[in-house]
């Protein structure tokens, strides 16, 4: 039998059935997602495996660096098949890391190759995979196809002029692709020089100056404009932690205008600005019905000599440990009180908070629509298994998880689509075991698996009106 075989991850026979017959062959949402829309509107073509499966995915030079593999071999001069070579050798020794998992589930998923990666495997694996990268099945939006993706949402500035979203819609390929709005470089202000030049760019994109905070906000909410249009419903913030100083217009005003003259803000002020801007974001995403999504919990870029020499997103971040719950709900109090709080996912990185997370989201419900806050899936370094069953067991005893939205792949790579086959046979065997050790009737099976149909696809295409 295949490693990766048809009742993978399935540990019971209700398990099997529950996978099989309802969630298997259910269409993709990726709601929340780093491809490159360039890369989607040209339908990039692949040059072999090596820049499809290690062009910038940290997770993999993670492995590979702590396997002791220099870092010609990760992200340096040495060829494609040197690359591959130095992968193949770390893999066996990823076995309990999920990307052992990943690794086979891709082989076998995109390529049909059922082989173990090893050294012993990687010369013929290898070519295999380049044989296939070279015919038309196997550019960028056929990959997306192959998965029966139905909606993607890229991860966006608001500088960003939508161009290859544009070229996408003119020229659909069967996928809907759509922006989300990531405006995290319009609240950076810790370094004055670099926000000064993000504002120019943003200015230039909305047709104004920007000269006061009030006029950030009109920009902002130009742009905003201008990606409804183009069929963004959500938002997206990636944060070290909640934010809700408390703040006077004044202040925030006084702190824009020193920044933009070059003048570094304190740490009372930066965390005054953030907890405007926050409040200002979440305002406009509740007025354009919009829902909005905050991924807390990552300190970034810790390792300085490699930040200086790869630059940001190389592997380097990794889970924070501030506290949470005051200033969530203090924000998320403000909202509720001016009548502003929209539809809201909430991510942790610290597994610490997955409770934390969840009570605060249910706190936060009002009645107006089912699941309306949300306790998002597992992020980053904790979409693996261990992580998703967490995350559902702590969802499941505090809040509904039958209301959840379910898997997303937050991923660069054009081949991450069976994390949510992954992500679905979790959750089939979490529910399935249940069934069988009498912790859920046997006798509701058809509402157990209408019960795994909405999580794995139906809550998201209703909560997002996908």
């Amino acid at each position: 039998m295949a490693f990766i075989h048809k009742d993978f991850m399935l540990g019971t026979k209700t398990a099997q059935t529950l996978y099989h017959e309802h969630a298997e062959k259910l269409p993709i949402i990726d709601y929340h997602c780093h491809l490159i829309p360039k890369m989607i509107a040209d339908d990039y073509k692949f040059a072999d495996i090596t820049e499809l499966w290690l062009g910038g995915d940290h997770y993999k030079w993670r492995a590979m660096r702590g396997n002791g593999v220099p870092e010609e071999f990760i992200t340096g001069g040495r060829s494609s098949w040197e690359k591959f070579e130095k992968w193949a050798e770390t893999v066996p020794y990823t076995m309990r890391n999920p990307l052992y998992h990943w690794t086979h589930l891709e082989l076998s998923r995109v390529f049909g190759i059922d082989k173990i990666l090893s050294p012993a495997t990687a010369r013929e694996i290898f070519e295999e995979c380049n044989a296939k990268l070279a015919t038309p099945a196997y550019s960028g939006q056929q990959l997306i196809r192959k998965f029966n993706v139905e909606t993607v949402c890229t991860t966006d500035d608001p500088a960003d002029d939508l161009r290859y979203h544009k070229q996408i819609m003119e020229k659909p390929f069967g996928t809907k692709v759509i922006p989300a709005w990531r405006p995290d470089k319009a609240m950076a202000i810790e370094n004055p020089a670099d926000y000064k030049a993000y504002i120019e760019k943003l200015g230039e994109a909305a047709g104004m100056e920007i000269k006061t905070y009030a006029d950030l906000l009109a920009a902002l909410q130009k742009r905003h404009d201008f990606f409804a249009s183009m069929g963004c419903k959500l938002s997206d913030h990636g944060l070290e932690a909640f934010y809700a100083a408390d703040y006077t217009e004044a202040e925030i005003s006084r702190i824009f205008e020193k920044v933009l003259a070059g003048q570094a803000p304190s740490a009372d002020e930066l965390d005054k600005f953030r907890s405007a801007f926050l409040f200002d974001m979440a305002v406009m995403d509740a007025d354009a019905g919009w829902a909005q999504q905050f991924h807390v919990g990552a300190i970034r870029n810790n390792n300085g000599k490699m930040m200086r020499q790869l630059g940001p997103d190389t592997g380097y971040d990794a889970i924070h440990d501030l506290p949470t719950a005051a200033a969530g709900h203090k924000f998320l109090n403000r909202l509720a009180e001016a009548g502003k709080l929209t539809k809201t996912i909430l991510y942790c990185l610290n597994p610490k908070d997955n409770e934390v997370m969840t009570t605060m989201a249910y706190t936060f419900n009002d009645g107006s629509y089912p699941g309306m806050m949300q306790f998002g899936s597992g992020w980053w370094f904790l979409d693996q298994e261990d992580g998703m069953r967490k995350q559902m067991n702590a969802l499941s005893v505090l809040g509904l998880l039958s209301r959840f939205v379910g898997m997303l792949t937050d991923s660069r790579s054009f081949i991450s689509y069976p994390r949510h086959e992954y992500f679905r046979r979790i959750l089939c065997d979490v529910i399935g075991r249940d069934v069988e050790d009498g912790k859920l009737p046997a006798s509701e099976m058809e509402r157990i698996g209408q019960m795994v149909e909405d999580i794995s696809y139906y809550n998201a295409k209703n909560y997002f009106n996908f």
